[in-house]
């Protein structure tokens, strides 16, 4: 397809370079290197164009930038039913973090109810990353003015061998101590985590700007010996 040719022509070859580290899940020879911004921008102008469409019906895609691109176009639909329905179709084809983490329809803020129902499903999906898309969509959405208890309850149960889930677990929880400390708190303390994901959580929550050192200081007698992170 001409959407090919046009992402060539975007080419940073030293951005491949650099990027492509990044992203170890994805083969070298599908990263065209093509920076996030730039392609962001094409995103808005290609929505316009009738060739997106079938750009959008044509699954699965070779390129990382593809895949991307993809991506931005489904953030680019401002009707919601079309939105989720492109997102599920879309989401069993992310292989990698950095896709699944910047992908974020906004009209999805309008719905949190139903977001939030669709999340809970994608959090138990076969897929490694449809599972980390669902955790990060609470992430995003519910650990501000929509938080619950809840909202933590469904994450600290989850359990994985895959480290993709892992580390969005435990960056969910880092974000929750930033935002919701007295409820994620309790979370460490009575060490509802697997110990890596407990252990990365905290080393996340230290690593934070937004929060106090006292409470770094205390976070880091929470850590459990002898597990790695």
């Amino acid at each position: 397809m001409q959407v090919e040719k046009r992402l060539f022509s975007m080419q940073d070859m030293g951005y491949k370079s650099f990027h492509q580290k990044l992203i170890p899940t994805v083969p070298e020879d599908t990263v065209i290197g093509v920076r996030t911004p730039k392609l962001r921008a094409f995103a808005k102008v290609y929505a316009k164009e009738e060739e997106s469409q079938a750009f959008l019906d044509q699954l699965p895609h070779t390129y990382y930038e593809e895949n991307n691109l993809h991506a931005f176009l489904i953030e680019q639909i401002k009707d919601f039913d079309k939105a989720l329905a492109e997102t599920e179709r879309f989401l069993p084809y992310i292989g990698n973090w950095a896709t699944c983490d910047m992908f974020f329809p906004k009209v999805f803020l309008k719905h949190p109810d139903r977001v939030y129902q669709k999340a809970e499903e994608w959090m138990h999906a076969k897929e490694t990353y449809t599972v980390r898309y669902g955790i990060g969509i609470l992430q995003r959405m519910f650990l501000g003015e929509r938080f619950s208890e809840e909202v933590l309850e469904k994450v600290a149960v989850l359990r994985s061998e895959e480290y993709y889930i892992n580390m969005m677990i435990a960056w969910f929880f880092a974000t929750a101590l930033t935002k919701q400390y007295h409820s994620a708190v309790r979370y460490i303390e009575n060490r509802r985590l697997a110990p890596w994901v407990h252990n990365k959580a905290i080393q996340k929550a230290r690593e934070s700007l937004q929060i106090d050192k006292s409470i770094k200081d205390y976070l880091n007698t929470l850590k459990i010996k002898g597990e790695n992170t």
